[in-house]
């Protein structure tokens, strides 16, 4: 089989990352999610921690942009052109899951790109994150909400299409089945798909 790349595309606790991971393991292929921060961080010249602190942002508001017009580019548009760089480069080196950070659209008309995105009910979305995850929060509803506003956000600033729209992705897999589950029909999709059946 031909180098392609899997992008994943998650709702905030659906188990993304999890299917990813396990996709990878399946398919004998790398993964990256945060490690592609450490890749940025040497491809750019800024800190790890820099990085870090400005990965999946979007600049605030329009002011923001008249004032930083005449200036350089703001902070996490800089981290993202370096992160493109990045993505484009596994590409052409490596077989990979790729989780977030538009990877999708970065890589959209390259060949060999397969365009997941994990979804699944808000009520098992909040069991994840409250058991699974152990993140602790006044309303898990508005908690999840806002992670996946946010990410909606940073997608469709740096975008010029919209985060979750059907269109955009190959196939969609609610994990409401399992992590397991959902990656063995990802797994099975990619490998018909690119003709290794």
């Amino acid at each position: 089989m031909d180098k392609y790349v899997v992008t994943v595309s998650r709702e905030y606790g659906s188990g993304g990352r999890l299917i990813g991971k396990k996709l990878a393991d399946d398919l004998g292929i790398s993964f990256y999610d945060g490690e592609l921060l450490s890749l940025v961080a040497k491809e750019s010249g800024y800190t790890e921690d820099f990085v870090r602190r400005n990965d999946q942002k979007k600049t605030q508001s329009l002011l923001y942009h008249l004032y930083i017009g005449s200036q350089i580019l703001p902070a996490s548009d800089m981290i993202f052109i370096a992160q493109s760089r990045v993505i484009k480069d596994l590409y052409n080196k490596e077989s990979c899951v790729i989780v977030g950070r538009c990877a999708d659209y970065v890589l959209r008309g390259f060949d060999n790109v397969i365009n997941v995105f994990i979804t699944a009910p808000l009520e098992s979305r909040i069991a994840r994150v409250r058991d699974e995850y152990g993140e602790q929060a006044e309303n898990y509803r508005a908690y999840l909400l806002k992670k996946d506003k946010n990410r909606i956000a940073y997608y469709n600033y740096f975008a010029d299409d919209a985060w979750g729209k059907v269109q955009t992705y190959d196939i969609s897999v609610n994990s409401d089945i399992g992590i397991e589950k959902s990656a063995d029909i990802l797994t099975d999709y990619i490998k018909t798909r690119l003709g290794d059946k």
